[in-house]
């Protein structure tokens, strides 16, 4: 088969597992072709996510590598056997591929736990506010370019909706609370919908007040679960764009971070009276 030009984030995740695994066998890339009875080319394209691979030879694999979680294997499989469009690929000629992968992400995570500083979690962004973000764009965005951006924005925003949702757990400091994107008339009309948006049952939104102090103050950061631990992956924003994370170690880290970003927080009974008083403040 033709090399993949350009595989997605998930895509890439899949051959690092195998390597992963390779590496957890104790085999070097030969050692593991001889196995295999292919050849090193292929193990490396497969293992960079340049070659897909089918979930029959995920198990095979798996058996010659001798790894024993099979719920692991399992689920890694099955990533290999979503064939879907998604609707991020309308986007594909318009959008960085870090911020489709981002979309695709949220789509197959079964939980989201997010925290941010400076403003509101893209799936908890009103039009008006969403595009009031953008704006502050460097350099500016054309018309057209805010227009796609925007509309992905708010399409990301269906994950909510669907009939099996992600349940949601959204960390947001006082300071994304305060800032007022678009003006106050924009920023309490997002606080409003921010508001109707806690009633869903599969979203948590705890505020994080100024008092409380904050652990890895200075970044955002997106913690979504796979079906197993090991497919776990962090997401964080650079001015560069996304940034994905699935090593073991940054996985437990980050974890210790949010838990710890979460315990600082209030209740979310307390956090909406917490956004009611901002509300009547502003």
């Amino acid at each position: 088969m033709p090399p993949r030009k350009a595989p997605t984030a998930r895509q890439r995740r899949v051959g690092a597992e195998l390597r992963k695994m390779r590496e957890h066998a104790g085999l070097a890339l030969g050692e593991a072709a001889t196995l295999l009875g292919t050849d090193r080319t292929t193990i490396s394209n497969t293992e960079s996510g340049r070659f897909g691979v089918s979930g029959e030879r995920v198990r095979q694999w798996a058996t010659h590598y001798a790894c024993p979680d099979t719920h692991y294997v399992d689920a890694l499989a099955a990533m290999t056997e979503e064939r879907i469009h998604g609707w991020w690929e309308d986007y594909r000629n318009d959008l960085s591929s870090g911020v489709l992968d981002l979309a695709e992400l949220e789509h197959h995570a079964v939980a989201l736990r997010a925290v941010q500083i400076m403003h509101m979690p893209g799936l908890l962004q009103s039009e008006d506010y969403a595009r009031a973000v953008f704006e502050e764009a460097v350099p500016p965005l054309e018309p057209a370019a805010l227009r796609r951006r925007l509309s992905h924005r708010l399409r990301r925003r269906d994950v909510l909706d669907r009939v099996t949702p992600p349940s949601c757990t959204f960390l947001i400091h006082e300071a994304a609370l305060r800032m007022e994107f678009g003006g106050r008339a924009v920023a309490r009309t997002q606080r409003e919908y921010l508001l109707k948006q806690m009633d869903r049952d599969n979203v948590e939104v705890r505020i994080i007040p100024f008092g409380a102090g904050f652990p890895n103050a200075g970044s955002s950061t997106l913690y979504a679960y796979g079906p197993v631990p090991q497919l776990d992956t962090v997401q964080t924003d650079i001015p560069t764009g996304p940034t994905f994370l699935d090593a073991e170690t940054r996985l437990s880290n980050y974890r210790a971070v949010l838990d710890r970003t979460q315990e600082r927080s209030l209740s979310p009974a307390k956090s909406a009276d917490f956004i009611r008083q901002i509300a009547k403040q502003a």
